[in-house]
């Protein structure tokens, strides 16, 4: 369709035709009030809608003087101390003349009307004080702030605890109470003296006045003593002080008169030839020379010095006050004649630490105690005390002894143990362990080596028993072997491990408060200690030599040398146990299936019971094979750890000839039925 142009030359002015003149002032005419009144309106509806939507809330400030508060925020109406605001927040700020500041949010809610109460802090206030007299120490809760006068200190407002000081014076405690908001305050605070005056005289007069050390002046005076408990004392030369306990009250006046003085003591210095002589004055003990006395004066004395073995000295004795003197006094002996015989002849005599000679010999001596030594190398010295007597002989035989039967004579032969066990005392020697490759039965493990056992050692008598290990483990039972029991009070403890048997000796120890021999570690036994002397058990060498050595015989079965025993002398495998052992010793009875009470058959040459029968012995070495036989040991003990230990002696399960030889050795860790232990101990 096609676009149509407008005709724009067809557009032409149409006749105006002004309206009458009625007309137009009718249009532009109307009330000149018009626009203020709708501005009016316009206002009233605003408050209107204000007011209708605002919140009243309080303001109420806590202040002793008039108080200017503001907000800001936004639109409110102040009405006295309430506002009309619309709900939001805002900030108020207060201020007071003697105030802080305060500005503070608040949050106007919806509820219709709230309180805000807001307290103003007052500014500190200002502080004099004074003391009667001056210069005291001002303390304002425990803070030192000055001495007196003390002007302008500021405080803050509330309670302050004052304390006022001044030497010699009454201290003053008191509450404050701070006005603050700048108030000036003043304290005016009169001080008590703490002193009373004290009169005081001496006879004679003259004497130096002191209370708690410091001297105040001399008799007569009056002087000012602080309150509280005091000492006094007077003191003057050649005068004894006179002392005197007081006690001061504040502002108390006392009149303690005339106090006399005595005269001092004089002392005296004695010394004697000898010293150490015994000292008595007017009949009383007064000590030994070299000896100061103090002395009365002006008085007669009767001074005597004596020592055993000596002639007493007497003399008067007197002394004015104040003096010194000294004496020497050499005292006369009385001797006393003793013979000296002594053996062996080159044993030295030596009196009071002071060698006197060799051998035997008759002395004169001072008839007190003496000390007398007789020493000679490789002999055990003697010591002695004598006190010969004038006029009378006295003879002192003496015979050294060799270290070793000194030694012997200190040790007891036997000792017995808190659970009553008998140990016998030992002193040992050289000997040879093992077997001969020719003796029938030897096994390869008892090759021949020399032993030398140095320490003495106790060992016990018997095999611990049931009832005694029980003390140590108290549940253990040592059970029974086809119906025969092994678990009898006395006989020999069974099933237990070589661990359980050191570990026994360890408590032993410790309850006798022995340095225990074996080390523990989580309650294990890990090794031991060689120079302890609390209980173990034997060594293989000391066991072998307390059950063969016999004079210089080596014994090769508790009885002797031949095979089979022709008398009972031990528990084997008899015909009794043929149906619990199988193989036994022919033609012996010992009258025991199993194992038999401790100490049941004779002993050994030693006194040791069951050596060789009864029960197979744990023994403190780690077990091993071999040993060097061309190095001597000496008090050997095994090494400190291993898994097995050795085991010694035939029990009542044994019967071949192989096993009852004394040289026989077996090795375990773990217990067996036919397996015990004795204890031993070194003796040093």
């Amino acid at each position: 369709m096609a676009e149509t142009t407008p005709n724009l030359s067809s557009i032409e002015p149409s006749t105006f035709e002004p309206l009458a003149e009625g007309t137009h002032k009718q249009r532009r005419g109307g009330s000149p009030w018009r626009w203020p009144l709708l501005a009016v309106i316009l206002v009233f509806v605003a408050i209107m809608t204000f007011v209708l939507t605002a919140r009243s809330i309080q303001i109420s400030v806590e202040a002793e003087s008039e108080v200017d508060i503001a907000l800001s925020g936004g639109l409110y109406l102040p009405f006295g101390d309430r506002y009309l605001l619309r709900s939001g927040n805002y900030r108020v700020r207060v201020t007071a003349p003697g105030y802080h500041p305060l500005e503070s949010p608040v949050n106007v809610t919806a509820e219709s009307t709230q309180v805000i109460q807001l307290v103003l802090r007052p500014l500190p206030g200002q502080l004099d004080v004074s003391s009667q007299p001056g210069g005291a120490s001002v303390f304002v809760d425990g803070e030192l702030k000055g001495l007196t006068p003390l002007l302008d200190e500021s405080l803050e407002a509330g309670q302050h605890h004052l304390l006022i000081e001044l030497a010699r014076y009454l201290p003053v405690e008191q509450e404050l109470s701070i006005h603050g908001r700048e108030i000036q305050q003043q304290l005016v605070i009169p001080l008590e003296p703490a002193w009373a005056e004290i009169s005081v005289d001496s006879k004679p007069r003259g004497a130096t006045i002191l209370v708690d050390g410091e001297i105040l002046g001399s008799t007569p005076a009056m002087v000012e003593i602080l309150q509280g408990p005091r000492q006094l004392v007077l003191r003057k030369d050649t005068f004894n002080d006179r002392q005197e306990e007081l006690e001061i009250n504040a502002g108390e006046t006392v009149d303690l008169g005339v106090l006399s003085l005595q005269p001092s003591a004089g002392t005296f210095r004695i010394t004697s030839a000898p010293s150490q002589a015994n000292v008595t004055l007017d009949g009383e003990f007064r000590g030994q020379t070299p000896l100061t006395l103090e002395v009365s004066p002006d008085q007669r004395h009767l001074l005597a010095v004596y020592k055993p073995g000596y002639r007493q000295y007497t003399n008067g004795l007197e002394l004015a006050a104040g003096a010194t003197g000294d004496r020497h006094v050499t005292l006369k002996p009385q001797l006393g004649e003793v013979h000296f015989n002594i053996e062996p002849q080159q044993a030295m005599l030596k009196i009071n630490g002071r060698p006197l000679g060799t051998g035997s010999r008759t002395l004169e001596l001072p008839a007190a105690e003496h000390s007398i030594e007789i020493v000679l190398e490789g002999y055990a010295s003697i010591y002695r005390r004598i006190t010969p007597r004038p006029g009378m002989e006295q003879a002192l035989n003496i015979t050294l002894l060799t270290e070793l039967e000194a030694k012997l004579a200190r040790m007891k032969p036997e000792l017995t143990t808190s659970l009553g066990q008998t140990l016998l005392l030992f002193t040992p020697g050289d000997f040879t362990m093992g077997s001969s490759r020719r003796e029938p039965g030897r096994r390869t493990n008892e090759l021949l080596h020399p032993v030398s056992l140095k320490r003495m050692f106790y060992l016990q008598t018997t095999e611990v028993t049931n009832a005694e290990f029980r003390q140590f483990q108290a549940i253990h039972l040592s059970g029974q072997v086809e119906g025969n029991s092994l678990n009898r009070e006395f006989q020999p403890v069974v099933q237990i491990s070589w661990q359980q048997a050191a570990q026994f000796c360890n408590w032993l120890s410790r309850k006798e408060n022995l340095q225990p021999f074996y080390k523990e570690s989580k309650g294990i036994v890990v090794g031991h200690n060689s120079s302890a002397k609390g209980y173990r058990l034997p060594t293989e060498a000391e066991w072998a030599w307390a059950a063969r050595v016999e004079g210089e015989t080596i014994l090769k079965f508790p009885w002797g040398d031949t095979f089979p025993p022709v008398e009972t002398v031990e528990n084997y495998a008899d015909s009794d146990s043929a149906h619990i052992t199988g193989r036994v010793l022919n033609n012996y009875m010992d009258g025991h299936v199993v194992s038999a009470v401790v100490a049941t058959f004779s002993p050994n040459n030693k006194g040791l019971y069951d050596m060789g029968g009864n029960v197979a012995e744990w023994v403190n070495d780690v077990y091993i094979m071999t040993v060097d036989a061309n190095v001597r040991q000496i008090d050997p003990t095994g090494a400190q750890s291993g898994d097995n230990y050795t085991i010694r002696g035939s029990s009542w399960a044994h019967s071949k000839i192989a096993d009852l030889r004394l040289s026989f050795r077996d090795y375990g860790q773990a217990g067996r039925d036919d397996v015990g232990f004795r204890i031993a101990r070194y003796a040093e």
